[in-house]
């Protein structure tokens, strides 16, 4: 096989170590199982523990806080290295790949892009066409509905196809397809770059019944008694060194033996979805590689499958959801309703998350989970590499400490391509990953990643030669932000593993060995000073000076035209905890009746939406699955010109407190109720604030985008109170 080899990048969304079978967890993963026999599977590798660090750091080949992304995105702030802004000194590889001649795409999900530049106000300069890709299919943030996600296509939002049974993950890889066979007839001599980062299986974990219908019973064990079989398992497989320990529940995790019945049934189902979303996803990033296959391209491709941007997510909190972004807010479901609901779980009417118990299972034999980035849960990820026409160790296993900053490295070397001085006219920065391919040749080759610290939300830690130490900076990995003032540091406690002794970072050295832990205090120091991170800082905890750019920032008056849509609701009129109106100028055409939305924000989870029924005004508030409120007119809009208005009186006395609300056609009021709750943070972190049609899920009783029709809708003005 002659010439450059293609490449392609598979990066799935908050799976542990311990889930997918072919590192000896309980969901069957028969893609990556296959890809294992063909390729390499490395057993060291590890992530940030968070999402868009993870991201910046594969793309970039830099440590995540050189980037400017050094936590998630929905936490940044002004401080140094936290801002969620890819630094125009750090690269990516598709930028310096497409330089070089190769074609270069994205699917899926982005969330590398500050909130107020996601807009159609742009600047696009941080989307994924402004880094180096010159095909996008997905979405902006961190999640988004499977059945009706908020898609973009290159910087234009876009509606799902409407199709019966569509699914995202699915589309995805139809369109990654479809790509890869027009790149092939059209230029089959140009290798290309294809990053498939499809969103699953964070939540809401949502997948056709059928894949989950095939793990029934399989969990009800409970997670304890999982974690023991996983072990056996993985020994089994040799991912796992005979003498690694399984680490023990973490306190604030009950055992599955201590709940109750009802708690069971609900955990129980809620990961039998996960198991199969997430083989789900394997299946379709399959379809992927037998497209590859077919036309004579996968031998000269570099295949990376990475399982997971973090460990497995305990956002769901001890008991789990149906909807989880209400929990994740410390408004939870009703506990007897959700017995009830176990079919739902799953398909279009849920937004769930499974329990923590079960996130921490699936990070098996390590401590803790996603967010936290001083134990392996958190950053040690499953990774499969495959390159027939170059690996000739297939089904080997290669036990190197390696880190996704090593991804982007590793592609320039087998590419041919060297990192440029200039990207774009700015100098760029040396790259902190290491080339992979060292590893092929020789499962004993000597690491070359020697050093490696990790940080999220003040959690952190350092690697060294074979050695981590860390410092657990308090909270728990579930909830929205943090109560109170901000730990000081010198209150945590600093932790030592050997891990070249201790696979599974079981035994804690740091008072056996203090001389050993200071050393690698001292590396931890000048690593955070070398990416500019000190004094350290929490990121869950923001002040008024470390605030970002907000194109609401300042105003209280608003006024939208049709064709307003994709803003992102941290950037839109702040609607929560306040009272507002809201008047649309419009006017009725001929005899037929108005339809669709006029102005919308938030979703099917959580979101408000104005909008004409049948004719007749109407307004829909929805709380998650805990309140929700449905104004109608009694009669449809006469011909002419109108102004319909909606009144929200909110309660004050803090935040999630309830409001009356009142419909007015023309100043005359037509429908009142009160909603009992509402959300006290975000509708949600995905959908958006949309203008005469509802991107993203539809938050009333119709099927998006529901474009307004049937007359002129002149004007949308919000007046905050």
């Amino acid at each position: 096989m002659t010439g450059r080899p293609n490449v392609v990048v598979v990066l799935i969304d908050d799976v542990g170590f311990g889930a997918p079978a072919a590192f000896g967890g309980p969901v069957e993963t028969p893609v990556l199982d296959t890809l294992a026999g063909e390729g390499l599977r490395y057993n060291r590798f590890h992530t940030t523990a968070i999402c868009s660090p993870t991201r910046a750091a594969l793309l970039t080949g830099r440590d995540a806080h050189a980037t400017g992304v050094g936590t998630v995105l929905n936490s940044a702030n002004t401080n140094p290295g936290y801002e969620g802004i890819l630094r125009p000194e750090t690269a990516t590889v598709a930028t310096v790949l497409k330089d070089a001649g190769y074609s270069t795409s994205a699917f899926g999900k982005w969330h590398l892009g500050p909130p107020w530049e996601a807009s159609q106000a742009g600047p696009f300069d941080r989307w994924p066409t402004g880094q180096g890709f010159e095909k996008f299919y997905g979405f902006l943030g961190g999640e988004t509905d499977q059945y009706a996600p908020t898609l973009y296509e290159g910087t234009t939002p876009i509606a799902a196809p409407d199709r019966e049974n569509y699914h995202l993950t699915e589309d995805l890889a139809e369109q990654a397809i479809a790509w890869l066979q027009m790149q092939h007839s059209l230029t089959p001599e140009r290798p290309f770059f294809l990053y498939f980062a499809p969103g699953a299986t964070h939540a809401p974990l949502q997948v056709p019944g059928e894949w989950s219908a095939k793990y029934r019973g399989r969990f009800s064990g409970g997670w304890d008694a999982m974690r023991e079989e996983t072990l056996a398992r993985q020994k089994r497989l040799g991912v796992l060194p005979e003498d690694a320990a399984l680490t023990p529940r973490p306190d604030a995790l009950q055992a599955w033996d201590s709940l109750g019945k009802d708690e069971r049934a609900v955990a129980e189902r809620l990961m039998e979805v996960y198991a199969g979303f997430l083989e789900h996803t394997d299946v379709q990033i399959g379809r992927m590689v037998e497209a590859l296959k077919e036309s004579g391209q996968f031998d000269n491709t570099l295949f990376v499958y990475v399982v997971g941007d973090n460990g497995s997510s305990a956002e769901g909190g001890p008991p789990g959801s149906v909807n989880y972004m209400g929990a994740l807010q410390g408004i939870p479901e009703p506990a007897a309703g959700l017995v009830q609901r176990l079919d739902e779980i799953g398909g279009p009417d849920s937004y769930a998350q499974y329990p923590a118990g079960w996130a921490w299972a699936m990070t098996a034999p390590f401590q803790w989970v996603k967010q936290v980035a001083t134990h392996l849960g958190g950053t040690r990820n499953p990774m499969v590499l495959t390159w027939p026409a170059r690996i000739s160790d297939v089904g080997g296993l290669r036990s190197q400490f390696a880190h996704v900053n090593d991804i982007a490295p590793t592609i320039l070397e087998v590419a041919g391509v060297p990192l440029p001085s200039h990207v774009r006219g700015v100098a760029q920065t040396p790259m902190d990953g290491t080339s992979l391919a060292y590893s092929w040749d020789d499962a004993a080759a000597p690491e070359r990643h020697r050093t490696q610290y990790f940080e999220v939300f003040g959690h952190r830690s350092i690697y060294s030669d074979g050695w981590l130490a860390s410092a657990y900076h308090g909270g728990l990995p579930w909830g929205v932000g943090r109560a109170g003032e901000d730990r000081p540091f010198d209150e945590d406690r600093w932790e030592l593993y050997d891990l070249d002794a201790d696979f599974s970072q079981a035994r804690d050295l740091a008072a056996a060995e203090p001389e050993k832990l200071r050393e690698l205090q001292d590396i931890f120091h000048r690593e955070a000073e070398r990416v500019g991170i000190l004094p350290l800082r929490d990121a869950r905890v923001r002040t008024a000076r470390s605030r970002l750019p907000n194109l609401s920032a300042g105003r209280t008056s608003f006024t939208f035209h049709p064709g307003t849509v994709g803003i992102p609701e941290s950037n839109a009129p702040r609607l929560l905890g306040r009272s507002w109106t809201m008047r649309a100028d419009l006017r009725r055409d001929g005899s037929e009746p108005m339809r669709g939305v006029i102005a919308s924000m938030g979703g099917r989870a959580a979101g408000l939406a104005l909008h004409l029924d049948g004719g007749r005004p109407a307004f829909d508030l929805c709380t998650f699955d805990v309140a929700r409120l449905a104004l109608r007119g009694d009669a449809p809009v006469a011909p002419g010109e109108h102004s319909l208005e909606v009144v929200f009186g909110y309660d004050g006395g803090g935040l999630g407190r309830g409001a009356d609300v009142v419909l007015l056609l023309d100043g005359v009021k037509v429908a009142e109720g009160r909603i009992a709750v509402t959300p006290p943070a975000v509708f949600s972190i995905d959908e958006t604030f949309d203008i005469g049609l509802s991107t993203g899920s539809a938050v009333g009783p119709y099927r998006s985008p529901n474009a307004f029709t049937g007359g002129r809708l002149h004007r949308v003005v919000i007046e905050l109170r």
